[in-house]
């Protein structure tokens, strides 16, 4: 539908809400290109410029990336999360693994108190995504899983603070999530999950904490 107001800086805020929008719903996930300048003009209906306009501020905040020649590509889901994946860009990955460490295993810890049965469904469809994009092969299909199932532990936590915090850094953890597996999914590397969903659905906290850590830290072994 398009967008009309009679102000155009009020018109840009729309654009930009709703470009910001499809990122954060998903619909444009990280590493996705958003379709062209000429396409969104003509599906929002709105000027080019204020498409540029959108688009460039939504790159200023970090969401989105402008690469001359190849397009506009989705970096981040959040304005924090792209300062989050700026601002760590270049840190340590064994103190990235290890505060990945220290938050998951506080969710873990929290889930299993606090866990729904709504909460094991979708841990429990996950574990499966999870599953059949190793099998398949498809490093980015399973990044993208792996990631959505640790999410979905942090959320189980029914904090919120600590599910949006997490979430901010999901993206940053993505990315080591890709270096720690490599270019190749091979069946006998893959980390088994079972133990920590299982732990959450019995309510044992201290074992749901231990697996959740357990996680991050084979990873740092790995690096060191």
């Amino acid at each position: 539908m398009a967008l009309t107001s009679p102000r155009r800086s009020a018109l840009a805020d729309q654009v930009i809400a709703q470009l910001r929008n499809q990122i954060t719903s998903g619909e444009w996930p990280v590493g996705s290109r958003i379709p062209t300048e000429p396409e969104l003009v003509e599906q929002l209906g709105v000027a080019r410029n204020t498409v540029r306009e959108a688009v460039r501020a939504l790159a200023h905040n970090g969401l989105l990336d402008i690469r001359q020649g190849s397009g506009t590509y989705v970096v981040a889901t959040s304005e924090l999360a792209g300062v989050m994946q700026r601002r760590f860009a270049d840190a340590d990955p064994r103190h990235v693994a290890e505060l990945r460490s220290t938050l998951e295993s506080s969710a873990a810890r929290l889930a299993a108190l606090r866990r729904t049965d709504r909460d094991l469904r979708q841990l429990d469809a996950l574990m499966a995504r999870r599953e059949e994009t190793w099998a398949s092969g498809e490093l980015e299909a399973f990044v993208a899983a792996d990631a959505t199932l640790h999410l979905a532990v942090v959320a189980a936590s029914h904090n919120d603070v600590l599910t949006e915090l997490y979430a901010d850094l999901n993206d940053l953890l993505r990315d080591c999530l890709r270096d720690d597996v490599g270019p190749e999914l091979r069946p006998e590397e893959l980390m088994d999950h079972t133990r920590l969903v299982e732990a959450i659905r019995a309510g044992d906290a201290e074992t749901a904490a231990a697996e959740a850590a357990a996680h991050a830290m084979d990873c740092l072994r790995e690096r060191v």
